[in-house]
């Protein structure tokens, strides 16, 4: 980002005055000299961490601290600069935060990247009104204040950071300038989700603005790099949720994100780098993220499977599964871990999902229905198959199949829709579906096998008339060979 013209030779002279240590902070007269003018930035400043650096006033603000003479204590000829605001105060901090051998000359681990990451993210790229970087350092960590992050009075502690956060992003005048589409209710929402419930119990392990996001280089969601990237959330979330540790006292599984790379959503998300794919925020919600109510499955799953949510939903599972407290996907298809769907789900096999409640004495019925949907299903995949099969043989033999492959499309469409009609657990439903594929393809077998056998019969018409006109070649051949003899 290009910086205003008058910020370098400010630095410039700053840095001049600042090339050697700080002066001690107890003989900062400029601080003695604020003390005595009363107001609450002395005392703020007392309690900041860089008063506990032993770095004074001039330190940021430039001049000479070691007089008490003001003339001379703010000389500009002494690197005395005053206030400074937007950018000029983030570059102040800067000329030592991004100084690695100075930060460590004050025992500070802290990065060094700070400045630079600001730079680059959403808040660094978006210009305020007064040209510079829509935040700055002063705007979260405060200016004469400031203390450790981990300090409970710190605005941007765990427990404070959603305020400050929201001090701008739920002012909906003031984010109009940025980003008008942008919602400011995030705070709302998040007080609702078991992270904010946590958080304003006092819960610093509880995620928060900062653990999603991140601190100086936050970015666009839709931005690649971003933490919050779809393809990128499920292991933004796993940072806390699969650490065992971690996640001891909540006494909740740690296993979500090995379940779910494994489900067909995180191949298709995290493999496939499918956007379009669910991430964890797709069925937990985001700033108000919160498990799914048993109640609210179908209503989350429904975003996308609409036609299967309202087809259980006129089913007589509905009531079954409301009068048991069943949550109604979750129960065949599971959470995390959800697996391609197929015909081993139907049935009253080991392996079938139904028999997990229904068999030949309890729930008989439903017993019955799933046995003869499972045969009609396999039955369809069968007859599909060997449609395929014949279709793809009577190809390589290049005969014009155009229709018999537009007929298996409908073969594939009836069984793809069988998947679906499935959930409205309707024996006549599912026979009407399967049967109308199961005519197509028995028409597209009929169909591809009759090329087949126009195949061989071309090929022994062929061979036939090519045995004739043999025969024929070598009767003229012979006639004329007389005829020549007879001429002589």
């Amino acid at each position: 980002m290009k910086t205003r013209a008058w910020i370098g030779p400010m630095l410039v002279a700053l840095s001049l005055s600042l090339c050697s240590a700080a002066p001690a902070v107890a003989a900062d007269e400029c601080l003695k000299c604020h003390e005595s003018l009363g107001g609450s930035i002395p005392a703020l400043f007392r309690r900041d961490v860089h008063f506990a650096a032993r770095i004074s006033c001039s330190g940021c603000h430039g001049g000479d601290s070691s007089t008490d003479d003001m003339a001379k204590a703010m000389d500009t000829s002494a690197g005395f600069v005053g206030g400074s605001k937007g950018d000029a105060a983030s570059m102040m901090c800067a000329r030592c935060h991004s100084d690695a051998e100075r930060m460590r000359s004050y025992g500070s681990k802290l990065p060094v990247q700070q400045w630079e990451s600001l730079q680059a993210s959403v808040h660094g790229k978006l210009s305020g009104s007064g040209g510079g970087n829509a935040v700055s350092c002063v705007t979260c960590h405060g200016a004469h204040g400031i203390v450790r992050v981990d300090n409970p009075s710190s605005p941007v502690s765990p427990l404070n950071v959603v305020k400050k956060c929201s001090s701008c992003h739920a002012n909906a005048a003031y984010m109009r300038m940025f980003n008008p589409s942008l919602a400011v209710d995030q705070l709302e929402k998040y007080r609702t989700s078991v992270h904010g419930v946590r958080n304003a119990k006092g819960d610093v392990k509880a995620a928060q603005c900062v653990s999603c996001h991140g601190s100086h280089g936050i970015l666009k969601a839709a931005d690649a790099k971003s933490r919050v990237n779809p393809v990128n959330l499920p292991a933004t979330c796993a940072t806390c949720h699969s650490d065992a540790s971690y996640m001891k006292e909540y006494g909740i599984p740690t296993d979500q994100y090995d379940k779910f790379s494994r489900s067909v959503h995180g191949v298709a998300l995290l493999q496939k780098h499918d956007a379009g794919a669910p991430a964890c925020n797709r069925c937990h919600g985001n700033h108000g993220a919160a498990p799914p109510g048993v109640a609210s499955i179908s209503n989350v799953c429904g975003t996308c499977h609409v036609l299967n949510a309202e087809l259980f939903a006129g089913s007589p599972h509905k009531k079954a599964f409301d009068e048991q407290g069943l949550p109604e996907c979750e129960t065949c298809h599971g959470n995390h871990e959800i697996v391609t769907a197929g015909t081993w789900m139907l049935g009253v096999s080991d392996q079938s999902t139904c028999g997990n409640c229904h068999s030949a004495d309890a729930n008989a019925s439903g017993f019955n229905v799933a046995r003869m949907m499972r045969s009609l299903a396999d039955s369809l995949l069968d007859m599909e198959a060997a449609a395929g099969k014949l279709v793809d043989e009577a190809e390589q033999k290049g005969m014009e199949i155009t229709e018999a492959k537009f007929g298996l499309r409908d073969v594939r469409q009836a069984r793809l829709q069988s998947r679906t009609v499935v959930h409205a657990f309707d024996e006549s439903k599912f026979r009407a579906v399967v049967e109308k594929g199961i005519t197509q393809a028995a028409s597209v077998s009929h169909e591809a096998s009759e090329a087949i056998d126009e195949f061989y019969f071309r090929r022994i018409g062929l061979g036939v008339s090519t045995f004739i006109i043999t025969i024929l070649a070598v009767c003229l051949w012979l006639l004329i060979r007389r005829i020549e003899a007879r001429a002589k």
